[in-house]
């Protein structure tokens, strides 16, 4: 048996036999348990440290590479918060200073809506999750009339150049200045910028090794991963097709976001604005440029598309809100003048954690379908999130490439073709591989497949939004085209914005008849869209940090037989006036076929009109996927034309297949073109920290820093989470610039007693008229007093065997925190020890996994230890060690326990708890 296991068990055996909490000596928070001592932590946790030291971790049984969804830690439904990852890739801790670890029953590590400690799920509910015996992929759609994916006509020159580092606000070490630039060769005339943006990665390698660290600045004998160089394939199609093309390295931000609230966007902002600044300067002045940039055409910086991969995504859409709407001074790192124009953003399987998409910036988000890393797909935020919350004409699209893993987008991320050590991120399973997404399949691509996919549609978006080619909307918005160049690869679009109008949106003011209105995201099965128990996710329902989310959700219909109908009645009557059709987004079961819905609208006057019949199928899915992904489809308006489309009443919704499932995400009046767009001057929120001491008496009231700026009048919702719970409480406030209309008062006690300290978080998020810059803050009270010590009192060390050994345990003071203490058994300093067969057996067996035989003394059993739990508000508990009587005649017998450290090492210095055991013949 392990050290850890011996451990565990005697946790176990302390608590249930004795029924209280049993023996210490420095008292410690009950967080500071060692893994293996706290009886209800799930295989692969401890809790270590002491004090303001105190850590929850987890050990992965494999290494978990450095990726772009962060590592959390849950208790259930409530975050606990979000770990740093040591250095060997498989341990993560979390500080307990400001988490109040009240239960360890539903411990969890999740990464992208994945979870990681895969031990803590059981096999039965594996067996039930587990793939399709076979996966087919869509059929091909038919070919658009223009391919953005075929090479331009120029040649194209490559180069790089680094600068001086620059400094970035809560990023410790500077980051680097360098990038890799494809340009045009023999261009005329100003072209177009294009910046890539990669996302977290490893930082730092050892040549001829897989040895990969997070690490910044890299270490001696170590060089920086080239992730920057990972897009050359997507930079050199776009440089043949006339675009300047740069992809700028952020190591020096991957190695140290780990502790930004907003998992390093606006430093990843800063960074790419530092940039454009300098692109801005050497237009100006181009003998200052570097070799490369001379090289170069002329670039034309009203003329920016930004792209980015991963983190890199949510940067580059950071970068377009804060050239739109200037963040706060202090926490930015640029501060010049916005002298370029961001024409549009693709944002390659993004994060987007604090749900802030910019909602007149226009937008492609690749989803790929086998994400091993953002697995939850919660880049789909991007599109759904623009919904109603600004003029709506900026086209916003999601691109699903089904078979495509996160990582093969970039080169430098995928084996073979990377100078570092790279992997395939989809969690392979050897004994139950994925019949999706695993090597080999049907719907599986290839890196180079992926690849150039990837390249096709980062073209077709530079195409439309920055050539303004509207021949190319077709690829992107939900018309069911595709781009030969990405053969074979398949690829499902849809989109909201543009030249879509008058939604029927589930998340306004609407009734539903003959289905459901369902959350997004709620903890309630019976409110969700998607019970949580389903085999696999959905991007359109992936959760946020709130648990419960108001204001996103869908139409949940399901019908047993043909005919049922459902109805969705907005508040107000909508206008399809000038729309050429109805175009709907709707989501059915992952491998599902021909799902039939008969679509039709009522005006205000009575008058109905059945526009058409839609077939939707599922895309391939399993449990290790986020498939359950709307399909858009449209119906013409040209049967309505009785009826008064200005005012338009209700849509309803009828299947006529058997039986099935399908939820209806929106429906909007739809005519093609891409309108022209024009950023609304909109206010900007946003939230600050506030770390403060507790003191020692009174009540102190502190304020949440909020900051808005901008212009004009918006709504966001804002949510306070609750230290003790991590329950939400959420109301919309309506916000203008240089107000105070967030006010989220905190008031922290003062006293003398050791606690945990206290964090009050408030997220914020867009609702109309708005934009989130920093979406999460809140006031932290941290703990000032010392921890109490711990002082041991025999109630009765010298017993007759079969009686118990009692000592009681007492604190010098009360602590508003559960303490702890862990004795490790030693050789007794003279005399007989008690030995394995003058204990009780059960007692034996659960405090060491041991049996009595052979006999042999107390000290000889590895780990056997007694652990105990001082109760918040109590100042003393009782410890006993039950003996048994024989009939053999021996003399005084002793026992020995020593107080040891939270791995289990005895301390030199430690409190000892001792006792002597008398012949009872």
């Amino acid at each position: 048996m392990s050290r850890a296991r011996r451990i565990w068990v005697t946790a176990a055996a302390v608590l249930a036999v004795v029924g209280a909490s049993p023996g210490m000596a420095q008292a410690q928070p009950t967080g500071s348990a060692p893994l293996a001592v706290q009886a209800d932590l799930p295989p692969g946790w401890q809790v270590t440290g002491e004090g303001q030291d105190r850590q929850l971790v987890w050990r992965s049984a494999d290494p978990v590479p450095m990726g772009d969804a962060r590592v959390e830690f849950y208790d259930g439904d409530r975050l606990l918060g979000r770990p740093a990852a040591a250095r060997d890739g498989r341990t993560f801790r979390l500080d307990l200073d400001a988490v109040p670890l009240k239960s360890t029953e539903d411990l969890q590590v999740l990464s992208g809506g994945r979870r990681l400690d895969a031990a803590g799920v059981a096999e039965e509910k594996r067996q039930d999750r587990r793939s399709p015996a076979v996966a087919n992929p869509p059929a091909a759609l038919p070919a658009n009339s223009v391919d953005p994916g075929k090479p331009g006509s120029y040649r194209t020159v490559t180069g790089e150049y680094k600068l001086d580092s620059v400094k970035l606000p809560d990023i410790p070490e500077p980051v680097e200045m360098q990038a890799v630039v494809v340009a045009p060769d023999g261009a005329t005339g100003k072209r177009p910028l294009a910046l890539f943006l990669h996302g977290r990665h490893g930082t730092c390698y050892k040549p001829g090794a897989e040895d990969a660290t997070g690490d910044w600045p890299c270490p001696s004998g170590m060089k920086s991963i080239p992730s920057h160089r990972g897009y050359l394939r997507d930079q050199k199609l776009l440089a043949s097709q006339g675009y300047v093309t740069v992809s700028i390295s952020a190591n020096g931000i991957n190695g140290q976001d780990f502790a930004a609230d907003d998992g390093g966007a606006q430093a990843r902002s800063s960074l790419v604005r530092q940039h454009l600044a300098r692109w801005a300067d050497w237009a100006g002045h181009p003998d200052t440029a570097p070799a490369i940039v001379r090289k170069a055409p002329k670039t034309d910086l009203s003329r920016v598309l930004l792209v980015g991969h991963s983190r890199g995504g949510e940067g580059v859409n950071r970068a377009a809100m804060d050239s739109l709407y200037p963040p706060p001074t202090a926490q930015d790192g640029y501060h010049g003048r916005v002298r370029w124009h961001i024409r549009g953003t693709v944002l390659i399987g993004p994060t987007i954690f604090g749900q802030n998409p910019v909602p007149d910036v226009p937008s492609v988000t690749i989803l790929p379908g086998c994400d091993g890393d953002v697995s939850d797909l919660q880049g789909e935020v991007y599109v759904d999130g623009t919904r109603s919350v600004s003029r709506g004409t900026a086209l916003h699209s999601a691109v699903y490439v089904v078979g495509a893993n996160h990582n093969f987008f970039n080169s430098e991320w995928t084996p073979g073709q990377a100078q570092a050590p790279a992997n395939d991120d989809f969690w392979d399973d050897e004994e139950q591989p994925d019949k999706v997404c695993s090597p080999g399949t049907r719907t599986r691509l290839t890196a180079d497949q992926q690849h150039k996919a990837g390249a096709t549609y980062i073209a077709a978006a530079a195409r439309l939004f920055v050539a303004g080619d509207d021949r190319v909307r077709p690829l992107l918005d939900g018309s069911g085209k595709r781009a030969p160049s990405a053969d074979p690869a398949r690829v499902l679009t849809h989109a909201v914005g543009a030249n879509r109008r008058a939604g029927f949106l589930p998340d306004g003011k609407v009734s539903v008849t003959g289905a459901r209105l369902c959350s997004a995201a709620d903890p309630d099965p019976a409110v969700a869209c998607l019970d949580p128990e389903t085999a696999g996710g959905s991007p359109h329902f992936a959760s946020w940090e709130t648990g419960r989310e108001v204001g996103r959700g869908a139409v949940a219909l399901r019908w047993s037989q043909p005919g049922s109908v459902a109805r969705v009645t907005p508040d107000k009557p909508l206008s399809l006036g000038g729309a050429k059709g109805l175009t709907l987004r709707v989501i059915v079961p992952p491998n599902t076929t021909g799902t039939q819905l008969d679509v039709a609208v009522t005006d205000t006057a009575g008058r109905r009109a059945t526009l058409g019949r839609v077939r939707v199928d599922g895309l391939p899915g399993s449990d290790r996927t986020a498939s359950y992904w709307a399909r858009e489809v449209r119906v013409p308006l040209a049967a309505a034309a009785g009826l008064d489309l200005r005012h338009i009443k209700s849509l309803e919704l009828t299947p006529r297949s058997g039986s099935g499932k399908a939820w209806l995400m929106d429906a909007w009046g739809w005519r093609p073109g891409t309108p022209a767009v024009r950023a609304a001057a909109l206010p900007r929120v946003d939230i600050g920290r506030l770390t403060v001491k507790e003191g020692d008496s009174g009540v102190r009231t502190y304020q949440v820093p909020v900051q808005v700026s901008g212009q004009g009048s918006g709504q966001v919702r804002v949510y306070v989470v609750d230290p003790d719970t991590g329950q939400a409480e959420d109301r919309l406030v309506t916000v203008r610039p240089g107000g105070n209309d967030i006010d989220v008062p905190v008031q922290v006690e003062g006293n003398t007693r050791f606690s945990y300290g206290d964090a009050t978080d408030v997220i914020v998020k867009a609702v109309r008229n708005s934009v989130i810059g920093s979406y999460r803050g809140g006031v932290t009270a941290e703990n000032d007093d010392p921890a109490p010590t711990v002082s041991v009192t025999p109630v009765a060390d010298r017993v007759t065997e079969g009686q118990p050994l009692k000592w009681r345990v007492s604190l010098s003071a009360v602590a508003d925190a559960d303490m702890w203490a862990l004795f490790s058994v030693e050789p007794v300093t003279g005399g007989t020890e008690l030995s394995t067969k003058d204990v009780d057996p059960q007692w034996l067996e659960e405090y060491s996994g041991e049996s009595p035989d052979p006999e042999r003394p107390l000290s000889q059993l590895e780990g056997l230890y007694l652990w105990m739990d001082i109760p918040a508000g109590q100042t003393s508990v009782e410890v006993l060690l039950p003996t048994v009587k024989d009939t053999v005649t021996e003399p005084a017998e002793s026992v020995r326990f020593r107080q040891a450290d939270d791995s289990g090492e005895p301390q030199s210095d430690g409190a000892v708890l001792s006792g002597t055991v008398l012949d009872a013949s």
